[in-house]
C-alpha cells in the first residue's frame, strides 16, 4: 500500500481569470490514461533511444550572463555575416551510442537565445532604441557536453560571437522542431488547474513531491498526493476536492508532500497524471520533452 507520509501546503500565485467547474476528477482515469500513452504513443521509445536533454541548452560564461541581465531589455540583431548550417550532426553518449539529428543555422541558435520575436534579430526589419542591442558578429560550428536522461553526451552546438559581449554564447544546434519529441508523442500537455511540479528522490522508495492546484475561494483545500506504481512507470497526481458546478474566479495553491513507494524507483519515469508527461519536462528541464514552442 503506498502511503502519504506527509503534506505541507503553501499558497502560490498560479491561476489567472476564471474558469468553470465541470466536476470530480478521478485520478485512476487519468493515470492509466497516461500509462496506456507512454506505451502506445511511442513516447516510452524516444525517452529511451532520443536524444532529451537535462541540461541547458544555452552555455555562456558569468561575465556573459551578468551583462545580459543587467541590459536585460536589449535586443540581439545579426550584424555580420554567418556560415551556413551543415544540416546534421552527431549526438554522442559517453556509453559509445550516438544518433544522427538535424541541425539549426547560427542565425536560429541567435533566435532561440532572443526572448523577442524571431524577425527582431535582422536590422533591416526592426531597430532597437540607442542601438541597445546584442550583435553578432560571426559564428562557428561545435559541440558541447550536456546531460540527457541517457547520461552525458557531445551534442553539435553554435558558437556564437557578440562584438559588445565580453564572451561567446554556445547554442545546442540539434533541431527539437524536426525530431520526435515526446511532447508531440503524448499529445496533450494542458495539465488544467492542478499538476505535479517537480520530484525529487528521498532514498529509493520516498519522493518529495511539489504541486500546484486551483481553488475557487482562496483557501487551502484537502489535498490528497495520489501514486500509481507500474513495473516501468510511476504516476504522481492529486485528489481535489470537487467545489462544485458554475463559474469559479480561479487562484493558485501549492504544496509539498512527501509519498512512499511498494519498491525501489530504480530507473522508472515519474509522469504527471494529468499531463501524461514526464514530472522532469514540467519545470525543472522544460526543453526535456521537446522545445518550448511545442
Amino acid at each position: 500500500m503506498l502511503r502519504l507520509v506527509m503534506t505541507l501546503l503553501a499558497a502560490v500565485p498560479l491561476l489567472g481569470g476564471g474558469r468553470l467547474l465541470t466536476g470530480p476528477r478521478t485520478f485512476e482515469e487519468h493515470a492509466a490514461q497516461a500509462v496506456e500513452t507512454w506505451r502506445t504513443s511511442g513516447a516510452a521509445e524516444i525517452w529511451r533511444d532520443g536524444f532529451v536533454p537535462v541540461g541547458d541548452l544555452t552555455v555562456m560564461p558569468p561575465e556573459v550572463r551578468e551583462q545580459i541581465e543587467h541590459d536585460e531589455e536589449y535586443g540581439w540583431v545579426v550584424a555580420g555575416p554567418l556560415p551556413a548550417s551543415p544540416g546534421a550532426g552527431q549526438v554522442r553518449w559517453d556509453d559509445g551510442s550516438a544518433m544522427r539529428v538535424p541541425v539549426i543555422g547560427p542565425a536560429e541558435a541567435l533566435q532561440a537565445v532572443s526572448p523577442w520575436p524571431e524577425e527582431w534579430i535582422w536590422p533591416d526589419r526592426h531597430t532597437y532604441p540607442d542601438g541597445e542591442a546584442y550583435k553578432l558578429t560571426g559564428a562557428e560550428f561545435t559541440t558541447i557536453r550536456l546531460e540527457t536522461v541517457r547520461g552525458m553526451a557531445t551534442v553539435p552546438a553554435w558558437r556564437l560571437h557578440f562584438s559588445n559581449l565580453p564572451g561567446p554564447i554556445d547554442r545546442v544546434a540539434a533541431d527539437q522542431e524536426a525530431l520526435d519529441t515526446v511532447k508531440r508523442a503524448v499529445g496533450r500537455h494542458d495539465p488544467g488547474d492542478e499538476q505535479i511540479m517537480d520530484v525529487e528522490a528521498r532514498g529509493e522508495r520516498r519522493l518529495l513531491v511539489r504541486y500546484e492546484y486551483g481553488t475557487c475561494n482562496g483557501e487551502l483545500l484537502d489535498v490528497v498526493l495520489r501514486v500509481s506504481e507500474q513495473p516501468d512507470v510511476v504516476v504522481l497526481g492529486l485528489d481535489v476536492p470537487f467545489q462544485g458546478d458554475g463559474p469559479c474566479a480561479g487562484t493558485g495553491m501549492g504544496g509539498q508532500g512527501v509519498v512512499g513507494l511498494d519498491r525501489p524507483l530504480g530507473d522508472r519515469v515519474v509522469l504527471d497524471a494529468m499531463s501524461g508527461l514526464p514530472v522532469l519536462c514540467l519545470r525543472r528541464a522544460p526543453d526535456a520533452c521537446g522545445s518550448r514552442n511545442t
